[in-house]
Order: C-alpha cells, then sequence, then structure tokens
C-alpha cells in the first residue's frame, strides 16, 4: 500500500520573509504621512505598523524553535534584512512620536541582527539576482536614518558619525547590488525589482538627515547636500523607469513581493519631501505629496490583493 505523500502545512501569505516589506511599506506611509501633516492617518499606519512587526517578529521566533533548518535557509537570503530594515524604520517612526528610549531599544536590536544577517546574504550572493538583493542598501540605510534621527534628537555626535558610516558602507553595497541585479527584473519582475529605486531613495533620506546635523560645514555641508540631491535625483530616475516599464508590461496579478514595491514608493515620497525641507528647495514638496498619495493608493490595492487571495 502507496503510503500517502504528507501535505506541508499552511503557510499565511503574509508570514514569510518577504512578508517585512509589507512592514517597511507601512512605516514608510507613516513616515510620510506625518511630514506632510496628516497626523491622524500617520497614526494609524504607525500602529500598523507596529502590529505587523510584532506579528511578524512573533512568526520567526516560532520558526526559529520548531523548523531551525527552514530559519537557516530563509536567513541566507535576502529578504531576510527586512528584518533589520523594518525594525529600524520602525525605531525612526517611535522617535518622531517622541518615543527615544523605544527607538534607542529598535536601533540596538537591529544592529545585532544586521551584521550576521549581512555576512550570511554576501556569503550566497551569485550573477543575476532579483531585487531584493538591494536590501543590504536598504538595511544599511534604515539604521543609518535610525542613528541621524536619534541623533538629531538628542545631539548626540557618536551617533551622527555612525550615521554617516553606515550612510557610506550602505552607497557601497548599493554598487555591489547593481553589480548583481539582472536587468530583465525589470520587465518581468514580481514586485521586488522597485527595491533597485527604493533604496536609493532611503540613502537620500539618510543624507536629508545627515544635512541637518551643525557637525558639517563649509565643503562637507556642500558636499553632502550635493550627494543627497544626486541620490534623489537618481531614485526619482528609477522610479519613472519602473512605471513606465509597469505600464508597457502590467503585472497585475497579486504576489506577496508586491509590498516590496510599495515601499520603495512610499519611501521615495517620504525622502522628497524630507530632502525638500534640508535643502530648502521648495519645489520638491508637491512632487513629494503626489508621489506620496499614489503610494497610498498603491498600498490599498495592494491590500485589497491580499485579501482577495486569502478568501480564496
Amino acid at each position: 500500500m502507496t503510503a500517502r505523500p504528507r501535505t506541508a502545512p499552511f503557510s499565511p501569505p503574509m508570514v514569510r520573509p518577504a512578508a517585512g516589506g509589507a512592514v517597511l511599506a507601512t512605516g514608510a506611509l507613516s513616515v510620510g504621512l506625518l511630514l506632510i501633516g496628516q497626523s491622524v492617518l500617520s497614526a494609524v499606519a504607525f500602529a500598523l505598523t507596529g502590529a505587523l512587526w510584532l506579528a511578524l517578529a512573533l512568526d520567526v521566533g516560532l520558526r526559529l524553535v520548531r523548523d531551525r533548518p527552514r530559519w537557516f535557509a530563509e536567513a541566507d537570503t535576502p529578504p531576510a534584512l527586512t528584518a533589520v530594515a523594518a525594525t529600524a524604520l520602525l525605531g525612526t517612526r517611535c522617535s518622531l512620536a517622541g518615543l527615544h528610549h523605544l527607538a534607542a531599544a529598535l536601533l540596538a536590536l537591529a544592529f545585532v541582527l544586521w551584521p550576521g544577517l549581512l555576512a550570511a546574504v554576501a556569503r550566497h550572493w551569485k550573477r543575476s539576482m532579483p531585487g531584493s538583493v538591494f536590501l543590504v542598501c536598504v538595511a544599511t540605510q534604515a539604521l543609518a536614518v535610525l542613528a541621524a534621527t536619534l541623533a538629531l534628537a538628542d545631539a548626540s555626535d557618536w551617533l551622527m558619525w555612525a550615521a554617516l558610516i553606515l550612510f557610506c558602507l550602505g552607497l557601497a553595497l548599493y554598487l555591489e547590488a547593481l553589480t548583481r541585479f539582472d536587468f530583465r527584473q525589470i520587465w518581468r519582475g514580481a514586485g521586488d525589482h522597485w527595491i533597485a529605486s527604493g533604496a536609493l531613495a532611503i540613502s537620500a533620506l539618510t543624507g536629508s538627515k545627515l544635512i541637518l546635523s551643525p557637525l558639517w560645514t563649509g565643503s562637507a555641508h556642500e558636499t553632502l547636500r550635493t550627494t543627497t540631491l544626486a541620490l534623489l535625483a537618481l531614485a526619482l530616475a528609477w522610479h519613472a523607469a519602473l512605471l513606465v516599464a509597469e505600464v508597457a508590461r502590467p503585472r497585475l496579478h497579486y504576489d506577496i513581493r508586491r509590498w516590496s514595491t510599495v515601499f520603495p514608493m512610499a519611501i521615495t515620497a517620504a525622502a522628497t519631501l524630507a530632502v525638500s525641507t534640508a535643502t530648502r528647495i521648495p519645489w520638491l514638496d508637491p512632487l513629494g505629496r503626489t508621489l506620496l498619495w499614489t503610494a497610498v493608493a498603491a498600498w490599498l490595492l495592494t491590500l485589497a490583493g491580499l485579501l482577495r487571495t486569502y478568501t480564496r
């Protein structure tokens, strides 16, 4: 008598390493909404970010206890770095809400996770990788954003220096990821190819924080300002190119990696708004607002796709 094959346990689509993109997308929206004065909507998104982060953290912990081989296999993949990026982005939003001690705790947690996961991912790098390869930059810059945000809150010079070092390292990691990215993903990717744009945008967001520090004056300040504007311009160029590719070749079915489309859209909007304030370039503000509401619409559409998947 032939034994029946064992059926794999059901894994909800939100509970996977790639699901960290939902935390990133919602957190970036919360930051952007706060920057345009939409405090109520920002608070709602903030609460959702915290709830999603807790759900993801609980799942990661349970899998570590119940299925260690799967946990270690997933830790070697770029999506695992969303744990670092999501933790740091949640910490940034906590700091903006005045919860600096909680933000500092999240920074410590993210920093503890970062080197091990980064090393694990780097050991398994190869050519022709999907857009998730840029998470090495996103995770590093998310740490830099949080460090710089806390530094501005309590005038901590060492944290600002740490943010600058992470900023430079993140840019180096972006260039390395770019050499490994499969550019065919622009036309056939399932959503995470947008991280190529989001990584530059969060780098520009870091730059906008660094510019505000009194540590940098003269040529150092001007160099940071020019670099930040260049990063934002590149992010916007990527954003436009990816939009054109989506129109030319629509990919309308739901995929969990679509949350990695929403995150770059939201973080690009937040970066545009932050850079507008830091560099005192007013015409960037309406552009950032337009991008932000577009990201809100994308978030709602992606959520609808997720709910439709569950109901089926």
